[in-house]
């Protein structure tokens, strides 16, 4: 039972609507991808002049960028309904064909890993995007027969992670595609600002600041971490300083750079255990306990980008900057990072 609360005490809808409403509705409320911005708004813009669907567009980029809310606004701004759906949902041409043929005329469909739908859905969607139709078999063997069926023109907008999955005939019927880039820390505060208004929470720059610092270049991870500096301000106390910031984050393991348990624990064991390698891919996820996938799609990416872990031939290795972090001798391997 939340004893914050009494038992017959309905919840508070406000504080879920306000949750939901830190997405930004417009292009003018987006913060950072200005590049990306502005190519949108252009695209937009001319089909309202024209009085058309907007074509189809790609978005591709690590997760927590802005897809799913630039859908959401493309939607909104062009002030038609959004459908939405993911890849891994759509496993047959059927699936596919039943979500398209119940589009309105002009509606957004947003597809969400857009690389992970099954290879005949893909097929099926490439004449859907050219041509507005699809064509369904009826039967099977040598009395199976295809019957066209007209769609209303719509928007697809795909989002994925992985835009090198994606089969070129697929990529190439896009209209517009769009690649987006992790946020620097301004921006980063800028968003962090306008959520924690949107929350009332009162954090001076300084604090806003140190969120954005450990926030890993990402959007989502940033206003995750303010939800967790609003519940340590809640639950404890504290005047939303950078001493109230730095104990709520070191609760739940998020060190001054950004990286987590899992972060630590990868990077832990590439140092100390392998004497910062090279080690397989599969050896280190058994070490620290967890799929090889995860390490390779979630921790991955953030060590090797900010130079922690670099990838070889031979397996992955710590750099010295990785060494320095954990207060570890690179010493030892120095001479490794010069034959591999």
């Amino acid at each position: 039972m939340d004893e914050l609360r009494d038992a017959d005490e309905p919840v508070d809808e406000t504080e879920l609507a306000i949750e939901g409403a830190l997405r930004p509705t417009s292009l003018a409320e987006f913060v950072g991808q200005q590049k990306v911005r502005g190519q949108l708004q252009l695209l937009l813009d001319a089909a309202r002049i024209q009085q058309r669907p907007a074509d189809h567009i790609l978005l591709s980029g690590p997760p927590g960028l802005g897809k799913t809310t630039l859908a959401m606004i493309v939607a909104h701004e062009s002030g038609r309904p959004l459908r939405m759906s993911s890849g891994p949902a759509i496993q047959h041409a059927g699936d596919l064909a039943a979500l398209l043929s119940s589009l309105t005329p002009g509606e957004v469909l947003f597809i969400d890993e857009v690389h992970r739908m099954a290879r005949s859905a893909e097929e099926m969607l490439y004449l859907a995007m050219e041509d507005f139709r699809i064509d369904i078999m009826v039967g099977k063997g040598a009395g199976a027969t295809s019957i066209p069926l007209d769609l209303s023109p719509f928007t697809l907008v795909g989002a994925t992670t992985r835009s090198g999955l994606l089969p070129n005939p697929l990529r190439d019927r896009f209209g517009f595609t769009a690649h987006l880039e992790y946020y620097e820390p301004e921006e980063l505060e800028r968003v962090i600002e306008r959520s924690a208004a949107m929350l009332a929470v009162d954090l001076p720059a300084p604090s806003r600041a140190e969120i954005a610092r450990r926030s890993r270049g990402t959007p989502r991870i940033a206003n995750r971490l303010l939800r967790r500096v609003r519940d340590f301000m809640i639950v404890r106390g504290g005047g939303g300083d950078t001493a109230t910031v730095d104990a709520a984050l070191d609760l739940y393991d998020v060190d001054s750079i950004g990286l987590d348990r899992l972060d630590r624990a990868v990077l832990d064991a590439l140092v100390r255990r392998f004497r910062g390698g090279p080690v397989g891919l599969s050896t280190l996820a058994v070490a620290v306990g967890e799929e090889a996938e995860t390490i390779e799609s979630v921790v991955e990416p953030y060590l090797v980008r900010i130079g922690f872990m670099g990838r070889t031939p031979r397996g992955r290795i710590a750099m010295p900057a990785a060494f320095a972090h954990l207060g570890a001798s690179h010493l030892d391997s120095a001479l490794r990072f010069d034959d591999l």
